[in-house]
């Protein structure tokens, strides 16, 4: 496979913001120096820098920007340039309160922040239109420019009367009729019918929050309209400089986009990704693991294209509750991870802190103290060695022999239900866990959506998968009848893609009868309130969460049984032969020696080998 960009480099970088430097063009030659040192390759500019490119509506200034890639280009580093939209100017603001966001609960922000512009306004879009023609113009030929780097960190919602109006249009688009609306959203309920697209409002925090149809589609109405600010950059770009790829930092399991529907815009996806290491509750293998289950969740995002970590620390970040540092080790071993999991760059946030403002205290490879010899120095260099050996391996990816189903509506959908644990379902740490399983029989997974072709996996899992659309039963019907092997998990298919209960049990969309069970009911435990699962070879597995109670089909085999409650000898665990493959289901979270039992009768079946590797080893 092809490097995604012109240069056959492993990206080694980090966002530098020379910008807040011009006044010390001593600090600003010193960098290229110690970029050098430390075996950079790549540098991001101008993320923030929008008013420093015009500091006054209609004045431009880009000297301090070809200066400084001109000298990185030298030096042989590449600069991957961000268009920078992620925060407006003062001036702007001013000028144009029209393109300030409202907030979920109706009130207009204030200028300041970062992420702060609304998508819909067309005052806005016309600016980020001239200052990215302004910003070609400039240095778009430059032989140094690598990559454009749309914006940062893309998220947030805005209520304001654009966004409320461009949102009815979806919704007539979408629905045609209000009727079909008013079925889809169940708005019988609570007496919410609506006789008119113009009466439907957001759901604003102090206003329609029953309507589980409703929150969906305004989630995916605001990807949709996120997305189509993002194709106004991305069009004008493509134009302006064609042989130039684009890509974003996405930010892994974000609750705000669906990427799946967002990547369409992109040449490739990159992420930042800022794993809690030494949290307490949490061993370093298993960081590690949830932070391996990240990277096949962007990666699956664009599953035949390598993709970047946009950013990491080097140290320590400045906005976690407890803001730990690295271990020594650690972060070459995340470096080494993310190529390992197909990853074509490891870059910081950020190369030089600042001196002031909130990330004055986040971790950058440069401290205030401007040496090159501190210890966090030191480990950028050596793990930039590493790296740069894994150079012949760059636009390669894993060959993943199973895949894990993660779909956001899904994930929206059950993130909303007024039911289960109300506080926290834990889909997330479901979802890594089983990785991470997967990954002890040394298979590894890609993580993909629900539009993604199967014919290349031999096993397909389907942890929480809450939301069922229309079809996918029959998608994954077709899988197993083929000889394909799939795993659900409880809560599996309960309802459609507009949050409506499947009618005649659970799962819905014809998974009952590929599974052989009928889930009649759930119980959600207590914290620290525990059940067991007991296994035909008297073997045991402890229980936490949730326990679903199963009906089995004639013809369904039950793997395990649960040991306690009334509902004590109920299938817990439970496989069924369909067409030429196997359907296994798991109606309850247990723990990892439970998973691994099921796994390692998977694995056996598809004649895989049964070394179990170490804990903490991929």
């Amino acid at each position: 496979m092809k490097p995604i960009t012109k240069a056959p480099i492993l990206f080694r970088g980090g966002d530098y913001n020379p910008d807040q430097w011009l006044d010390r063009p001593d600090i600003l030659e010193k960098d290229v120096d110690m970029m050098k040192k430390a075996g950079m390759n790549t540098a991001t500019l101008g993320v923030f820098a929008w008013a420093q490119y015009e500091p006054r509506e209609g004045e431009y200034d880009f000297t301090w920007l070809k200066e400084t890639m001109d000298r990185l280009y030298a030096a042989g580093i590449y600069t991957e340039l961000a268009t920078p939209c992620g925060a407006k100017p003062n001036w702007m603001a001013r000028k144009y309160p029209e393109i300030l966001r409202v907030q979920a609960d109706g009130v207009l922000d204030h200028q300041g922040m970062r992420h702060n512009a609304c998508p819909s306004s067309p005052v806005y879009r016309e600016k980020v239109h001239t200052i990215i023609e302004k910003l070609a113009e400039a240095v778009g030929d430059h032989p140094g420019l690598i990559l454009w780097h749309i914006s940062n960190e893309l998220g947030g919602e805005c209520f304001c009367p654009k966004c409320q109006a461009r949102f009815r249009d979806w919704l007539r688009a979408k629905y045609k009729t209000i009727d079909a609306l008013n079925h889809a959203w169940w708005t019988g309920f609570w007496s919410h019918h609506y006789n008119d697209f113009d009466e439907v409002d957001p759901p604003f925090t102090n206003g329609e929050q029953s309507l589980l149809g409703l929150k969906l589609d305004w989630r995916r109405f605001t990807t949709w309209n996120m997305t189509d600010y993002v194709h106004s950059e991305t069009e004008l770009l493509h134009k302006l400089t064609p042989n130039v790829p684009i890509t974003t930092n996405l930010m892994e399991y974000f609750p705000g986009l669906d990427y799946h529907v967002l990547q369409k815009e992109l040449d490739f996806v990159s992420w930042d990704s800022y794993p809690h290491w030494g949290r307490p509750d949490r061993s370093i293998t298993t960081t590690f693991a949830m932070t391996a289950f990240d990277h096949a969740t962007i990666r699956g995002c664009k599953r035949d294209v390598p993709f970047f970590t946009m950013e990491s620390t080097p140290s320590l970040v400045n906005w976690h509750d407890y803001n730990k540092l690295k271990r020594p080790g650690v972060n070459r071993l995340q470096g080494l991870q993310t190529v390992a999991c197909g990853g074509d760059g490891v870059q910081y946030f950020q190369w030089r802190k600042g001196r002031g403002g909130t990330e004055q205290w986040h971790g950058a490879v440069v401290d205030h103290d401007g040496r090159d010899d501190t210890r966090v120095f030191k480990d950028v260099t050596e793990t930039n060695a590493a790296l740069n050996a894994l150079t012949p391996v760059i636009g390669s990816l894993p060959r993943a022999e199973a895949a894990l189903i993660f779909d956001w509506d899904s994930r929206w959908a059950l993130e909303d239900a007024w039911g289960m644990q109300m506080k926290q379902k834990n889909l997330r740490e479901t979802a890594a866990a089983l990785h991470a399983q997967l990954g002890r029989f040394g298979v590894d997974a890609d993580v993909i959506g629900v539009e993604e072709s199967l014919d290349r996996y031999k096993v397909v899992v389907l942890p929480m998968l809450y939301m069922v659309k229309p079809g996918f039963g029959e998608k994954i019907r077709a899988y197993v009848e083929n000889g394909g092997t799939v795993i659900g998990t409880y809560l599996l298919g309960y309802v459609n893609d507009s949050t409506l209960a499947w009618l005649g049990g659970f799962p819905g969309d014809g998974l009952r009868e590929v599974f052989g069970v009928t889930a009649t009911e759930l119980d959600t435990l207590y914290p620290g309130e525990t059940n067991t699962a007991v296994f035909a070879d008297g073997g045991h597995a402890e229980i936490r969460d949730y326990c679903e109670l199963l009906e089995t089909a004639d013809g369904t085999e039950v793997l395990a049984v649960y040991g306690e409650d009334f509902y004590k000898g109920y299938a817990v665990a439970t496989r069924r032969a369909f067409g030429k493959g196997t359907a296994y289901y798991i109606a309850a979270r247990m723990d990892d020696a439970g998973n691994l039992k099921i796994l390692r009768e998977v694995r056996e079946k598809e004649g895989g080998k049964m070394q179990i590797l170490s804990e903490g080893v991929e």
